[in-house]
C-alpha cells in the first residue's frame, strides 16, 4: 500500500470500503484474491529470447519491489528461452513469480513447449486475440486445457483502450460476462479478470460493473501507453506497472 500512495492519483479512500468476495488463487507462491493483501506487478521491456538481458532486468525488478513479473512470449524463440530463464532465477535466489503474456499464438505454443507452460506460473491472453468465430472457442479452450493440466491460473484482459469510445463500456461488460461464464462452465475457477482504464475513477466505476455479475478476482490495470510504473520503480522507465 505505500507503494501506490506514491503514485499520482491514488484516492487511498477509495478502498474504505468492505472488499467483494472473491476466489483466491496463487500465481507461484503469491495469493491473489480472496482477500489477500495487494501486490505489485511489472513487465519487462526486452526480447524473452534474449536469456541474459531478460533475466537481470527480471532481477532488478524484483529486487526494486516488484512481487510479480511479466513476459511476453510472442514467438517459438522466447518461448523456448523461458524455462532456462527461470531456472537462472531460481538459481540466482528470485522466485519472483513469473507470467507469459501471449497473443494470437499462445494455444500453439502452450502445446509446442510443454516446458515453458510448465515452468511460467500465470499465462495472460485477451479473449480478443486468441482467435475469431469457433477458432476463438477452440484456441481458448485450448489453452485453459494446458492451464489445467499444468494447474496453472489464467489471465484474462478486458481492455476498454482497444474499443470505439462509444462501445468501450457495453463492449467490457459483454466481454467480462462472456469469457469468465465459459471458465465456470468448466468447473475452472483460477481465472483473474484484468480491467484496464485511463484513470482511477474509470477504475473504480469499471471493478463495480464488473463486481455485481462475476465473483471472479479483477486485476486493476493502467494505461499502457502511460506508465504509472514509474513511480515506483524510475530505474524501468519503458515498463509496465499493474496491481494485482
Amino acid at each position: 500500500m505505500d507503494m501506490l500512495n506514491q503514485i499520482s492519483g491514488f484516492d487511498a479512500n477509495a478502498l474504505r470500503h468492505a472488499r467483494r468476495k472473491t476466489y483466491g488463487v496463487k500465481v507461484g507462491h503469491i495469493m491473489v484474491g480472496g482477500g489477500a493483501p495487494i501486490v505489485v506487478q511489472s513487465m519487462t521491456n526486452t526480447d524473452t529470447a534474449d536469456v541474459k538481458t531478460t533475466l537481470q532486468q527480471t532481477l532488478e525488478l524484483a529486487e526494486a519491489g516488484s512481487e510479480l513479473v511479466r513476459w511476453t512470449v510472442n514467438v517459438p524463440e522466447a518461448a523456448a528461452a523461458v524455462p532456462e530463464i527461470k531456472k537462472r532465477l531460481l538459481d540466482a535466489g528470485c522466485n519472483v513469480p513469473i507470467i507469459g503474456d501471449f497473443h494470437y499464438n499462445g494455444h500453439v505454443l502452450l502445446i509446442k513447449y510443454p516446458d515453458c507452460a510448465a515452468a511460467l506460473d500465470k499465462y495472460r491472453i485477451n479473449p480478443g486475440n486468441v482467435g475469431a468465430g469457433q477458432r476463438r472457442d477452440e484456441q481458448f479452450a485450448t489453452i485453459c486445457k494446458v492451464a489445467v493440466d499444468h494447474g496453472k491460473p489464467v489471465r484474462i484482459g478486458v481492455n476498454g483502450g482497444s474499443l470505439n469510445q462509444e462501445l468501450v463500456m457495453r463492449k467490457m461488460q459483454e466481454n467480462t460476462d462472456k469469457k469468465p461464464g465459459q471458465g465456470e462452465r468448466r468447473d475452472y475457477q483460477r481465472l483473474h479478470g484484468a480491467l484496464r482504464a485511463g484513470s482511477p475513477r474509470n477504475w473504480r466505476w469499471n471493478a463495480a460493473c464488473a463486481a455485481t455479475r462475476s465473483s471472479f478476482r479483477a486485476r486493476l490495470r493502467g494505461r499502457a501507453t502511460s506508465s504509472p510504473c514509474t513511480a515506483i520503480f524510475p530505474q524501468r522507465r519503458s515498463s509496465r506497472c499493474t496491481w494485482a
